[in-house]
Order: C-alpha cells, then sequence, then structure tokens
C-alpha cells in the first residue's frame, strides 16, 4: 500500500513575498471556479426561500395542534435549553471555529426543514400502519420505535450532508461534524418541545390540572431538565460518521460513502432505543436513561474534548515547519496551540492597541490554525488539487497581521509559561574574589588612640573596625587597649 504524498516544502518567507498561485488577487480571497448552480448567491436564495417555507408550514402545523395559547407556552419553555446547547457545540468549535453561517443553516434546517418531514412522514406513517393493522396502539408504539428514528435521523442528516458537500473548506474532521450534528439536533428537538409541551398544556387546560402534578410540569421535566441532549447525542453518531469521512483521503471512496452509513444507522438505533424505554416498564424510561443514555453521553463528550485536544496538538506539530521558514516567530506555534495563551494574546492587544488590534489577531490566530489544519490533511492525502493556492492565501493574511499578532502571542507564551523567561543579564559581572587575610605590613601606620581607640592616618576606621568602640588586643604589633 502506497504512502499518502508529502506536502510540498514550506516556501521561505522574504521581504515582500509573492504569491503567484492565489487567483482574485484583488480581493485575497481565493475561490475555486465551478459552474452556475454553484454560485453562493444562488444556492444561498434557494436555500433561505427553502427554509422559510419549511417555517411557514411547520408553526402554521404545531399551532394547529397545539392552539395559540399551548403555541406561545411551548415556545417559551422550548427556548430555554437552546443557548445552553449552542454555548456547548461552540466552546467544542474554538479552536478553528466554524462560520456562523453553516451554524445557522445547521440550527434552522433542524428546527424547520428536518421537523416539516418528521411530522409529516410520521403521521402518514403511523396511519398506514393504523389502517393496515387495525390496531391503533400498536400502530403508535412502532411508529415511535421504528418510523420515528429512521425519519427523523435522516432528515437531520441531510444538513450535515449539505454542509459536507457544499462547504467542504469549513468540514475537516470529527469536531465539525459534531458541531454541524449538534446544532441541527438543536433546532429540531426546539420543534419538537414546542409540539410536546403545547399538547401538554392544552390538557393541563382541558383537565383543570396545575403546579408539579399537571402534564405541563412532567413534560418540562423529562424533555427540557433530564434529557435536553437526547437528540443532540443521536445526530452526533451521524456527525461523527461524516467528520471520520473527511478525515479519509481523496482516493478512500468507501471510507467516504461507509462512515456516514455506519454513523446514521448507529443514531437511528440509539433514537430507536430511547423511544422504546416504554416497553419496559413503568421504570423503563430511567432504567434505559441511567444505564444507556448516560454512559453513552459521557463517552461521546470524552471522545469530542479529545478530539478537540488532537487538533490543538496538530496545530503544535504543524506549524514549527512554517516558524522554520520565517512565516512565524519560533514561540507562536506555543502560544497558537494553547486556548489559554491565545486569549491572552488578544486581551494584550486590546489593552495596548485597541480593538482593532484583538481582532487582528483573532484572525491571524484563525488563519494560522487553518493552515496547520491544511497541511495536515495535505500529509494524508487529503487537501486537494487547490492545496498551493489555499496555502498562499493563508500566509498572505498571516504575513499582513504579523506586526499585531507576533509580540502579543510571544507575550502569552511567556505569561501563560509555555515559553521560558529569559534569564536575567548582569549589566556589570563582578568576579569572585576569595577573602585573603591581610599581610602584616598592611598596615604599617596605626597607631593607638589616646582614648582607647585606634585611628587611620587616613581619618578612615581601620580594617575590621566600624570606627567607634574598642578594639580587642593586637599581638601581630605588641598594642594593647589602654
Amino acid at each position: 500500500m502506497s504512502s499518502p504524498p508529502s506536502p510540498a516544502p514550506v516556501p521561505p518567507c522574504e521581504q515582500r513575498p509573492l504569491f503567484d498561485a492565489v487567483p482574485e488577487r484583488a480581493h485575497w480571497r481565493y475561490r475555486p471556479r465551478g459552474a452556475f448552480w454553484r454560485s453562493r448567491a444562488v444556492r444561498a436564495g434557494a436555500v433561505i426561500t427553502l427554509l422559510a417555507l419549511s417555517a411557514l408550514v411547520i408553526l402554521a402545523l404545531v399551532r394547529e395542534q397545539t392552539g395559540t395559547q399551548g403555541f406561545l407556552v411551548g415556545l417559551g419553555l422550548s427556548v430555554l435549553p437552546v443557548p445552553l446547547l449552542m454555548a456547548a457545540f461552540r466552546w467544542l468549535d474554538r479552536v478553528e471555529p466554524g462560520p456562523w453561517k453553516n451554524l445557522i443553516f445547521a440550527f434552522a434546517w433542524g428546527a424547520f426543514a428536518a421537523a416539516l418531514v418528521a411530522i409529516v412522514a410520521n403521521s402518514f406513517a403511523t396511519r398506514w400502519i393504523a389502517t393496515a393493522t387495525a390496531d391503533p396502539a400498536g400502530a403508535d408504539h412502532l411508529g415511535a420505535t421504528v418510523v420515528a428514528p429512521v425519519v427523523e435521523e435522516s432528515a437531520k442528516a441531510a444538513a450535515v450532508l449539505l454542509v459536507f458537500v457544499f462547504r467542504r473548506r469549513d468540514f475537516t474532521g470529527i469536531v465539525d461534524g459534531v458541531v454541524i450534528a449538534g446544532f441541527t439536533a438543536t433546532g429540531f428537538a426546539f420543534t419538537e418541545n414546542i409540539l410536546y409541551l403545547g399538547n401538554a398544556f392544552g390538557e393541563d387546560v382541558e383537565s383543570g390540572s396545575s403546579g408539579l402534578a399537571s402534564m405541563t410540569a412532567a413534560t418540562f421535566f423529562v424533555r427540557i431538565v433530564m434529557s435536553p441532549f437526547a437528540h443532540p447525542l443521536f445526530t452526533v453518531l451521524t456527525g461523527i460518521g461524516f467528520g471520520v469521512a473527511a478525515m479519509a483521503a481523496q482516493g478512500r471512496r468507501v471510507r467516504r460513502i461507509v462512515f456516514p452509513l455506519l454513523g446514521l444507522g448507529l443514531a437511528m438505533m440509539t433514537h430507536a432505543v430511547w423511544n422504546g424505554s416504554t416497553a419496559f416498564g413503568a421504570y423503563g424510561f430511567y432504567v434505559v436513561y441511567a444505564a444507556f443514555m448516560v454512559p453513552v453521553f459521557g463517552l461521546l463528550t470524552w471522545l469530542a474534548v479529545w478530539t478537540r485536544q488532537g487538533e490543538l496538538r496538530t496545530v503544535a506539530g504543524e506549524l514549527p515547519a512554517y516558524a522554520a521558514a520565517g512565516w512565524l516567530g519560533a514561540a507562536e506555534p506555543l502560544a497558537l496551540s494553547s486556548m489559554r495563551a491565545r486569549r491572552v494574546a488578544r486581551g494584550m492587544a486590546g489593552r495596548t492597541r485597541g480593538p482593532e488590534a484583538a481582532r487582528a489577531v483573532g484572525e491571524y490566530e484563525a488563519f494560522a490554525t487553518s493552515l496547520a489544519f491544511l497541511r495536515h490533511r495535505a500529509r494524508r492525502g487529503a487537501a486537494g488539487p487547490d492545496f498551493t493556492a489555499r496555502e498562499q492565501e493563508l500566509l498572505h493574511h498571516l504575513w499582513q497581521r504579523r506586526e499585531v499578532a507576533g509580540p502579543a502571542l510571544v507575550y502569552a507564551a511567556r505569561a501563560t509559561g509555555r515559553l521560558p523567561l529569559p534569564a536575567p543579564v548582569m549589566p556589570f559581572p563582578r568576579p569572585h574574589i576569595p577573602y585573603a587575610a591581610p599581610a602584616p605590613h598592611a598596615y604599617p601606620y596605626r597607631q593607638p588612640h589616646p582614648y582607647g581607640h585606634y585611628s587611620h592616618p587616613a581619618g578612615r576606621p581601620a580594617h575590621g573596625q566600624g570606627g567607634h568602640g574598642p578594639h580587642p588586643p593586637d599581638r601581630q604589633y605588641g598594642h594593647r587597649q589602654l
């Protein structure tokens, strides 16, 4: 088996470097040319139109089922876990932050498009099963454990697939897959919670229940307090599959198909176990929650954090080659491989040179991280034919900001202990001279003072004296205290 080709050597940094491989030099933004349907304006218009129509339809359907009052109550309660989940996934993506437009698209797709597909398909399948089997209760259970996991996870996986295909540069590994999948599932759970909480509130209004014994409180506890991570947990498995596929070399087409399908299958299976927990008795939900969901959640959390640390190790391993070529300072890879040092560098630049400098340092950190990941993908043979142009584009952005970011990163490396402080230098070193007792003839003019003190001819105290007080007998010269 042949090893993947190594990336080209890092070009040395010159006084005024040239970037001949980058097209559209006027804007310094490399974009590979493609067909009309790949135009950003065309794709953005189509996506916005699709999501807007889906939002109108799904919100109208949910309001029809819950009523206006139930819809508003469900909306207010369902929005509570959304900021926490989004902040957690965004924190995971801090090493190489993806663009917000991808995350907003993923959330909107999950909340509107995927939810619309799920509510229509699940309703149709459940009615068909009930008609075919003449068993409505069995149809509901079968629809929840078999149909819903397949439909919902497939609808959410479509968002991950679209980002993987059309935003390939922003989809480089497992962390990107986890974040995109997490935002998609958060949006889906948001709309689904509106439906469940709105229906629960409607039941409470009809029955007159209120307080902790109400159906709304029980639904809120189960879906918002105990399991807000349920849908993100399922879809993250699909994101991991796409992330592994993104790390595969260009010639590994089988891996790019098998791993996403494997992740999607695991997501469906986990979702089915969760939905079918009620079939294990009155306490089946709590048994599945404690014995299955919590361990899987802990394992995936550990995997995501470990992968995030692996990204920092990639930065530390790839950037020294650019430091040796002169593009970066020797201390910059040390600072760029630490999230704390990055934060210190931005803070230092903001305090000393203003918010524009802090923004420039943040951009420098992002471009340097993308450069490290690009070279790492090239080392695995997964960078693509535009490696040289993309590398030169990133180097140009670094070269533009190096005067502002370089000192801040060196300061951060020393402040965080990643770069040892230089040893203090004495301006006038004093050689060590061992002490030697004075010779007998060193002080030939010492005379006793008439009041019992020795005096020096020049008015200074004799050697070893402070200028006052009695002096012990000096047997060398035969002087004694008077």
